[in-house]
């Protein structure tokens, strides 16, 4: 389980990020409902109770575009999310596609974000669920 001191920590690199971190999973609890958060040296990952999303401060873009303070939100779907918004999208398993979005600002945390976590949410949790019905 995360502690505030692993988070601050995490943050000692973007500070100006960590109230849109806040924000960010105040919403997504608020909205969502539980999960588990772990903060790891490269990212912080949201588990529910397979890992839903990530937030870290990946390089998926340039230098020259990227802002001074940003941070990655990176989700799994089970389908390819279409928007000019998500810098990355890959499917490193057959229908599971991993999204990489970056966020420059607090109003970046929208409906959209928050549908796109929604069903990650989901996704995540139905997949435990195909796996024991599967055993």
């Amino acid at each position: 389980m995360a502690t505030l001191e692993d988070t601050l920590h995490f943050f000692d690199a973007m500070p100006g990020a960590l109230p849109w971190y806040e924000q960010l999973l105040a919403r997504t609890r608020a909205e969502l409902g539980p999960f588990d958060v772990r903060v790891q040296k490269t990212q912080i990952t949201w588990v529910n109770p397979h890992v839903f999303a990530c937030v870290s401060f990946a390089k998926v873009r340039k230098a020259k575009d990227r802002p001074k303070t940003y941070m990655v939100v990176t989700f799994g779907l089970e389908h390819r999310a279409e928007s000019p918004r998500i810098d990355i999208a890959t499917e490193p398993y057959p229908n599971r596609w991993t999204h990489h979005l970056l966020l420059s600002g607090p109003e970046e945390i929208d409906a959209e974000l928050m549908g796109w976590l929604r069903e990650a949410y989901l996704f995540s949790a139905e997949k435990g669920g195909r796996r024991r019905k599967g055993r």
